[in-house]
């Protein structure tokens, strides 16, 4: 079974050199829940919890998600696993996590090779959140894919989507109606079997609908967006990893609306290449690119090669990526002090302990 969830030889080698003889089980994660995990195995699906070792010892990001391949210890009695430990992964999409101010980051899905990028061609449509997601998807190792949804409920779906395509985001763009068909099998094309994709994008783009039409069944909740504001409600409240009839794979996640930048140099460095190839041909190698003669930044946005625009968010891009390395570095910080206060703690109350038995 666990060969049409995406079982290769880069997983099955990494599970015989460490985990086989240790009379583990190999299985892939495809189901995500507060404290527990759906986990399909050679033998079928089982409920598994990762052990009190594991969440000890990973952060944010060891832990399991959906598309991870885990190594199972089996209760045969009661039918339930332990996830021992995390298999290396081919690809993980990471982001800051924003509403949790305790962690530092939080991982979306793994071993994805492609990833959509699901926004609508109505209220939603965003340049700037969608450059966002690229230099996420980028810096993941998976392939990005802009997907443009509700082509049917706009009359200038075309002028959209030609603006869109003009834009230097340098992945596919495909527009799609769930609708009426239009655009799915362009959509299909990058689905491909035994491949993983994802979808991300805010809610009430229609990620959800989209999955249930692949699927010709109402798997995922769906609701209406909002009349006032265009926005959807959140309908799907947890991560899933679907087999879709054309044997490929398919996460849905939660909506998200903004994603935080973390690490994600390289993943910005490509989808700003033209701007990252300008403040190299300053005059100064030191150019902070404000007013500096012979700045080849403002040059270009002079005569109008490079917009303000672009430039601006490549700016807040930059800043927000310091931002959150600075968070991370604090996290780690404040992790190191709890651990040396609790191992002082430890040492304290054994030595009150040797004294006592000395007396």
């Amino acid at each position: 079974m666990i060969e049409r969830y995406g079982w290769i030889d880069y997983f099955a080698d990494a599970f015989q050199k460490k985990y086989a003889r240790s009379g583990f089980i190999a299985g892939r994660v495809v189901l995500q829940q507060r404290g527990s995990y759906t986990v399909v195995t050679e033998n079928g699906p089982v409920t598994a919890r990762p052990t009190g070792r594991l969440l000890h010892e990973a952060d944010d990001i060891g832990q399991p998600c959906v598309g991870d391949w885990v190594a199972l210890l089996m209760d045969k009695k009661a039918g339930i696993g332990t996830v021992q430990a995390v298999l290396p992964r081919k690809s993980a999409l990471v982001r800051r996590a924003i509403e949790d101010a305790s962690r530092a980051t939080q991982i979306i899905a793994a071993n994805v090779d492609v990833a959509f990028i699901v926004t609508s061609l109505n209220a939603d449509l965003n340049l700037r959140r969608i450059q966002r997601y690229l230099a996420a998807v980028r810096q993941s190792g998976a392939q990005p894919v802009v997907v443009l949804t509700k082509a049917d409920l706009v009359d200038n779906a075309a002028e959209k989507i030609a603006e869109m395509r003009d834009q230097d985001i340098d992945c596919p763009v495909v527009a799609i109606s769930s609708r009426s068909g239009q655009g799915l099998d362009d959509f299909l094309s990058y689905v491909r079997a035994g491949e993983t994709c994802v979808m991300i994008g805010s809610s009430g783009v229609g990620k959800s609908t989209l999955v249930n039409t692949l699927l010709s069944e109402d798997r995922m909740v769906t609701r209406e967006v909002r009349e006032t504001d265009d926005q959807g409600r959140h309908t799907t409240s947890h991560r899933e990893l679907i087999v879709l009839p054309s044997g490929g794979m398919l996460v849905d996640t939660p909506g998200i609306r903004e994603i935080g930048l973390l690490d994600t140099e390289e993943g910005v460095a490509e989808v700003f290449d033209d701007v990252e190839e300008l403040m190299t041909q300053c005059k100064f190698s030191n150019c902070s690119h404000i007013s500096e003669p012979g700045c080849a930044v403002q040059g270009a946005i002079k005569d109008g090669s490079l917009t303000q625009d672009r430039w601006t968010h490549f700016v807040q891009l930059q800043l927000e990526m310091a931002e959150a390395k600075d968070k991370v570095d604090k996290t780690a910080r404040d992790a190191e002090r709890r651990r040396l206060a609790a191992s002082q703690k430890n040492y304290r109350a054994t030595k009150r302990n040797y004294r006592g038995s000395k007396d």
